[in-house]
């Protein structure tokens, strides 16, 4: 990925869920942005200096502002607290080209959407898109924890959209959870897109196991860090030049590498889209991505989110 950052001015900050804040995004000097299509995500350098990157979730054919949603989570890493405590409008935001690893297939002939909390955002893009073509043949299901913490229930609530939602609130409780069994119980020829929580996407993945493979889709706002073990400091050595990198326990390996000044192509920065993906020389890797195969393991690593379980690391780099 291009290290070259646009810089796009915030020209409305607004709070539309439960930690949940909503960000316009347009050009300083009144330019047009460049068209997107549905699905696409752009990654931000926020104001601690982590990137992160975030839905378009605003109509692919509106060139005069992008919106992205950002959810403060307290337990993170410190990305969305940034965005969310530190960024106002007004504010110039560093910003990479978007990219697109969950695209609409828009010669299906019917479409399923399965949203899980902040897991709208992608999916309200795919649906601004059916909406503009003149198709209304999609259904969405949107699972989220209370009716305060909804976003964008204006939107969904609309005219254009009646009869195609299903909001459902579990209020915490797992009893409660949506039951999309008799959804997809028997195969049709619609496509299936599932963004949210990790234990969402697995149960939509058990449930799809007998549909047609290239009909289900997935895109994950990262890997649940739960299971774990508590992050501690350790060394990273590039074979290349034999430089020795100490990655803190706050840190990934990326964001290390890349405050000392080496770069790694990367996009997704969860350990979903596979940029990152370094070869392995030596040491052993606590995996926390959903990319790699287990005879992958040995040998590469994603140095976006996993880390050591030994002293140091060694990478081909």
């Amino acid at each position: 990925m291009s290290e070259s950052f646009t810089f796009l001015r915030v020209t409305r900050k607004q709070s539309i869920a439960t930690d949940i804040t909503l960000f316009e995004l347009a050009p300083p000097e009144g330019q047009e942005l460049p068209a997107f299509t549905a699905g696409a995500h752009i990654t931000v350098q926020t104001p601690s200096g982590v990137r992160r990157s975030y839905s378009l979730c605003g109509d692919p054919e509106q060139t005069a502002t992008w919106q992205i949603a950002v959810k403060r989570d307290a337990k993170g890493r410190g990305g969305s607290q940034s965005m969310v405590d530190n960024v106002q409008a007004g504010d110039l935001l560093p910003t990479l080209p978007w990219a697109n690893l969950f695209e609409l297939n828009e010669t299906a002939a019917s479409y399923i959407f399965v949203a899980g909390g902040i897991g709208i955002t992608p999916i309200l893009s795919m649906m601004r898109r059916l909406i503009s073509q003149g198709r209304t043949d999609f259904k969405l299901y949107y699972c989220t924890r209370d009716a305060a913490g909804t976003a964008f229930m204006d939107e969904l609530n609309a005219s254009d959209l009646a009869g195609k939602v299903k909001i459902h609130h579990d209020h915490g409780d797992p009893e409660k959870a949506l039951d999309l069994w008799p959804v997809f119980e028997r195969p049709s020829n619609a496509h299936v897109y599932c963004c949210g929580p990790q234990g969402l996407m697995d149960s939509v993945r058990d449930m799809t196991g007998h549909w047609p493979t290239e009909r289900i889709h997935f895109e994950s706002f990262g890997v649940s860090q739960t299971g774990f073990q508590e992050n501690r400091a350790f060394d990273v050595v590039l074979q290349k030049s034999g430089l020795r990198v100490t990655v803190p326990k706050h840190q990934s390996i990326l964001e290390a590498l890349r405050a000392c000044g080496h770069s790694v192509s990367s996009s997704c920065e969860s350990g979903t889209c596979g940029s990152c993906r370094t070869t392995l020389i030596a040491g052993d890797v606590e995996h926390r991505d959903l990319v790699l195969r287990p005879e992958e393991q040995a040998h590469q690593i994603m140095v976006c989110v996993s880390r050591a379980n030994s002293a140091e690391l060694i990478l081909d780099l």
